[in-house]
C-alpha cells in the first residue's frame, strides 16, 4: 500500500479567529450590497450583445455602427470588408469590433495599416474614444514591444519592417483605404496576404472602382476561397469587366463578408454647410506695405544675381502682410539676418521695416471681431502663422473675448487640455494648421479661415473638424480675403471656381489623389503667381488649373455613377 503524505495548511486559522472576534466583513450589509451590485454590473446577460459599450464612456456610437460591429462579430466571425460610404464612420465600426474582441479576451496583438497622413488620427481616435493604448510606429523595436501598433503601409512593407511583421502572429489586422489592394499582383496585396492573422478588417468606401475583379481580389484576401477560384468566379458571375450575372446569388455571398451602409438609407444626415466670403479692405498704411513687399518679392524673384533659392519664402512674405504685421516682421528680420552684410537686399528690407512701423491697425482682425460679436457661440479661427496666432489672442483679449491656442508644437497632453478649455470655458480657439488634423470639435459650428492655405485639402481638413458625423447644427464658414492681394486671387481663381466649399465630404480627397497633386499643388500655385509676367497671364494660368481640377471632378463623378450602377446590381 502506497503511503500518501498529507499536509494541513493552518495559516488561515489565525485570520479566521480574528474575523470571528471582530465580527468579520461577511455580515456587513453595505459591503454585501456593493459586492452584489458589482457582480450585477459585470454579469453578461446575453453573450450576443456588445459588451464593450459599457466600457466606452466617451463614445456614443450611432445605431448603424453598433449594428455593423455586431454583424461582423456574430455573423462574419471577425473577417469583414467595411464598405460604408464616405463619412459614415468606418473607423468607429472597426474600433468597436477591436474593443469588443479585447473585452472578450480574444484579441491582444493588433496591426493597423493606414495611409501615412492618417496614422496620428487613428492613434488619437483609439486612445481618446476607445481607451485603447495604440501607438504610432516610429522605431523598429516598436513592432514587437507594443500590442496595438498603427503604421503606414509604405513603412510596413519595407525591409527590415516587413520581416519583423511577417515573423509575428497578429490577433487582428486592420487595413484602411483597402481599395489600394485591388490588384493581387502588387507588393501591397501580397504583403497583407502573407501576414499571419486570426481576424482581419478591410476598410474602403469604394469596394469597386473599375472592374468586378477588384472586389473579388479584396474578398479573396479576406477569406480565401469564399467566392471560389478565379476561373469559377468568372464563369459564375462575370459577363464583362463591369457586367455581372447571377446577381442575387452574388449578393447573398457578399452579405456574408461585407457591410455597406449608404447615406441614401437615411440613417445619417449631415447638416448644411454655409460659406460666407468676407472681403477686407486694407488701410492705406497696410496697402503701402503690401505694395512695397510685392515689389520686393518680384525684384528678388527675377534678379539673376541674387536668384532667391526659395521662391516659396518670398510669396509667403507677401501672404504674411495680408495676415498681420507681426508675421511679416519676423520673416523680414530672418531674411535680413541671412543676407550677406554687403548685400543690397538688407537695405531694401530695412526700408520695408520702416513702412511696417507705420501700420498701427489690422483691418482683417477688426473684421474678424465683427463676425465673433454676431453671436456668443464658440468659434474656431484658423491662421497659417504662429506670430499671427499670438497677436490674435492678444487682440481678442483686448476686446473681452476669451481664447486658447492650438498648434503643432504642443505635446499631446497640452493639445487635449486646450481642446477641453475651449469646450468648457473659452469662446474662441485660435489654431494653426495642426488644428486641422486629428481633433473633433462638433460642439462648435462656426469657423473663420483668417488665412487661406493654398492646398484645398487643408481647407477640407479644417472644415472636417466641425462638419462631420455627430454635428447637429448647420456649419458656418467665414473666409476672410483682403482685396487686391494674392489672397483674393487664390480665393477667386481657385477655391470658388472648383466649388470647393460645396463639395461632398471626401470628394476633394479623390480629386487630389487622382491628380497626384497632394504634394505639388502649392508649388504649382507659387510658380503661377511668381512666374506670370502680368495679371492677365496669372489669371489664365490659374483658370487652366481650376479647369483641370473641374475636369477631373466630372470624370470622378461619372466613374462614381457607373460604380453606383454596378454596386446596385451586386452589392448588398
Amino acid at each position: 500500500m502506497v503511503n500518501i503524505p498529507i499536509r494541513f495548511q493552518r495559516e488561515w486559522i489565525d485570520g479566521l479567529k480574528t474575523r470571528i472576534q471582530e465580527d468579520g466583513p461577511w455580515n456587513n450589509r453595505e459591503l454585501f450590497r456593493l459586492a452584489w451590485e458589482a457582480e450585477q454590473a459585470m454579469a453578461v446577460s446575453d453573450f450576443h450583445e456588445l459588451q464593450c459599450l459599457r466600457h466606452l464612456p466617451r463614445l456614443q456610437p450611432l445605431p448603424h455602427q453598433i449594428e455593423t460591429a455586431h454583424k461582423v462579430i456574430q455573423e462574419m466571425h471577425g473577417r469583414a470588408l467595411l464598405a460604408d460610404e464616405v463619412g459614415l464612420g468606418k473607423t468607429i465600426e472597426a474600433g468597436l469590433v477591436m474593443k469588443e474582441y479585447m473585452v472578450r479576451g480574444l484579441v491582444k496583438k493588433v496591426l493597423i495599416l493606414v495611409p501615412a497622413s492618417l496614422v496620428v488620427q487613428w492613434v488619437r481616435e483609439l486612445n481618446s474614444k476607445f481607451s485603447i493604448a495604440a501607438a504610432a510606429q516610429k522605431r523598429e523595436y516598436m513592432w514587437t514591444q507594443y500590442d496595438v501598433i498603427v503604421a503606414s503601409m509604405d513603412t510596413a512593407k519595407r525591409p527590415p519592417h516587413r520581416e519583423i511583421i511577417l515573423g509575428q502572429e497578429y490577433d487582428l489586422v486592420i487595413v484602411d483605404e483597402a481599395h489600394k489592394l485591388k490588384n493581387k499582383n502588387t507588393k501591397n496585396y501580397q504583403f497583407i496576404q502573407e501576414i499571419k492573422k486570426k481576424y482581419c478588417l478591410l476598410l474602403t468606401a469604394t469596394p469597386i472602382q473599375n472592374e468586378i475583379d477588384e472586389l473579388y481580389n479584396l474578398i479573396t484576401l479576406l477569406k480565401p476561397g469564399h467566392l471560389g477560384q478565379s476561373a469559377h468566379f468568372q464563369e459564375s458571375y462575370v459577363e464583362g469587366k463591369r457586367q455581372v450575372k447571377n446577381n442575387e446569388t452574388l449578393k447573398n455571398e457578399l452579405k456574408k463578408v461585407m457591410v455597406r451602409n449608404r447615406r441614401a438609407d437615411g440613417r445619417v444626415e449631415f447638416t448644411q454647410r454655409h460659406v460666407i466670403t468676407v472681403p477686407v479692405d486694407l488701410s492705406p498704411e497696410e496697402a503701402a506695405l503690401y505694395e512695397g513687399v510685392t515689389r520686393f518679392v518680384q525684384e528678388q524673384y527675377y534678379n539673376e544675381e541674387v536668384h532667391y533659392k526659395n521662391p516659396l519664402a518670398l510669396i509667403t512674405l507677401q501672404r504674411e502682410v495680408c495676415s498681420s504685421r507681426d508675421a511679416a516682421f519676423i520673416t523680414l528680420a530672418n531674411m535680413h539676418n541671412r543676407a550677406p552684410e554687403d548685400s543690397p537686399v538688407r537695405g531694401h528690407i530695412l526700408d520695408l521695416v520702416e513702412i511696417l512701423k507705420k501700420v498701427e491697425t489690422n483691418t482683417k482682425a477688426e473684421k474678424m471681431m465683427e463676425i465673433i460679436k454676431e453671436s456668443d457661440d464658440k468659434i474656431i479661427i484658423f491662421t497659417e502663422y504662429r506670430a499671427t496666432q499670438e497677436y490674435l489672442q492678444h487682440f481678442l483679449a483686448e476686446h473681452g473675448v476669451t481664447s486658447v491656442l492650438f498648434r503643432g508644437g504642443f505635446k499631446r497632453g497640452k493639445k487635449d487640455w486646450m481642446s477641453q478649455l475651449f469646450e468648457q470655458r473659452a469662446q474662441a480657439l485660435i489654431a494653426t494648421e495642426a488644428g486641422g488634423e486629428g481633433i473633433n470639435l462638433q460642439f462648435c459650428n462656426r469657423l473663420i479661415n483668417y488665412d487661406l492655405p493654398w492646398n484645398p485639402m487643408r481647407v477640407e481638413q479644417r472644415i472636417g473638424r466641425v462638419h462631420r458625423l455627430g454635428q447637429t447644427r448647420d456649419v458656418y464658414i467665414y473666409n476672410l480675403a483682403t482685396r487686391n492681394t494674392v489672397e483674393e486671387k487664390i480665393l477667386r481663381l481657385l477655391y470658388e471656381k472648383i466649388n470647393l466649399f460645396e463639395m461632398v465630404i471626401g470628394e476633394l480627397d479623390a480629386i487630389i489623389d487622382h491628380l497626384y497633386l497632394n504634394r505639388s499643388l502649392e508649388k504649382n500655385v507659387v510658380d503661377i503667381l511668381l512666374g506670370s509676367k502680368s495679371e492677365r497671364e496669372m489669371e489664365i494660368k490659374m483658370d487652366n488649373l481650376s479647369q483641370v481640377i473641374q475636369s477631373v471632378h466630372k470624370t470622378i463623378q461619372l466613374d462614381t455613377q457607373r460604380s453606383d450602377s454596378l454596386e446596385g446590381a451586386i452589392l448588398p
